[in-house]
């Protein structure tokens, strides 16, 4: 997952919680325009701290896992 794709999954996870950027950040003491850089997928400046900050506040969490290979022209040809 790219940043751009984390912004648009909180931007969704937001909204299903019914929750205005407005009042995420001032519960959370964050910017708008933070929020609003990383829903966008442009929050080159918003740290790690405040990522899990926000998906604490909407009841995620960050998890690693192995990244996915990309499939070879076999794997393709095969179906897998």
């Amino acid at each position: 997952m790219d940043l751009k794709e984390l912004g648009k999954e909180i931007q969704k996870l937001r909204k299903e919680k019914k929750l205005s950027q407005t009042e995420l950040c001032e519960d959370l003491g964050i910017s708008r325009a933070t929020l609003s850089s990383l829903e966008n997928g442009r929050g080159v400046d918003v740290g790690i701290r405040k990522i899990i900050w926000i998906l604490d506040y909407l009841g995620y969490q960050i998890a690693i896992k192995e990244k996915n290979r990309f499939p070879t022209l076999e794997d393709l040809r095969d179906g897998r």
